[in-house]
């Protein structure tokens, strides 16, 4: 049997996906987790060979979502296979998985079948990529922001003033704004906000 234990913060979502699993006899579900603390947990107390694993669920400390509760089981459950299954087709959340430690990554909408399949390919030792995220993820290649444009834009996105931003950063006001101002220009973006939103998805920041 492959242990597969399941990680959504939507309820209907987790049961759904736990039965799913139960119907196929060569799989069993072992837990049902609702955020990332739980899921880590879980994984602690049931030795899964398997995790279905959900990107964004509930913010606990030091564990913002799934993709780091990915690398904490990753670090310490060496046979444990992580499949990320997410609403999110973007590439950057793609290429973080995969440098998080997990060995597949999927859309929610993908046929139950591949789903099915995908659990056994992973516990097999072999990796499950949806091909078009893949190819996406190739093409966007690497980043085009300095690393100080990077912090400064990382530091704007959990929120705040210009002088919030410089404090953090530990740069004056002015080499902030002009920082932003770099890294809009080169995400060709029209705003804070949307040039954050374009770096994160592309997975350039975190």
């Amino acid at each position: 049997m492959i242990r597969v234990l399941i990680a959504d913060d939507q309820a209907i979502i987790r049961q759904a996906l736990g039965a799913l699993v139960a119907l196929e006899p060569d799989l069993e579900v072992v837990g049902l987790a609702a955020d990332a603390a739980e899921v880590v947990v879980l994984a602690e107390q049931h030795d899964p060979d398997v995790v279905l694993m959900d990107v964004q669920m509930p913010a606990q400390p030091g564990l913002p979502d799934g993709i780091a509760a990915t690398a904490r089981i990753a670090a310490r459950r060496r046979t444990t296979r992580v499949i990320i299954l997410t609403t999110f087709g973007r590439p950057g959340y793609l290429r973080r998985a995969m440098e998080a430690g997990a060995v597949g990554y999927m859309v929610k909408d993908a046929p139950a079948d591949r789903l099915v399949e995908a659990i056994r390919r992973a516990h097999a030792g072999l990796r499950v990529v949806d091909p078009v995220l893949a190819a996406a993820s190739l093409s966007i290649g690497s980043s085009p922001l300095t690393e100080r444009e990077t912090e400064v834009l990382a530091a704007a996105a959990r929120g705040g003033s210009t002088g919030s931003i410089a404090g953090t950063v530990f740069l004056s006001e002015g080499t902030v704004r002009n920082h932003l101002s770099s890294a809009m220009g080169k995400l060709g973006a029209g705003s804070r906000s949307e040039a954050v939103r374009i770096a994160t998805e592309n997975g350039w920041l975190d």
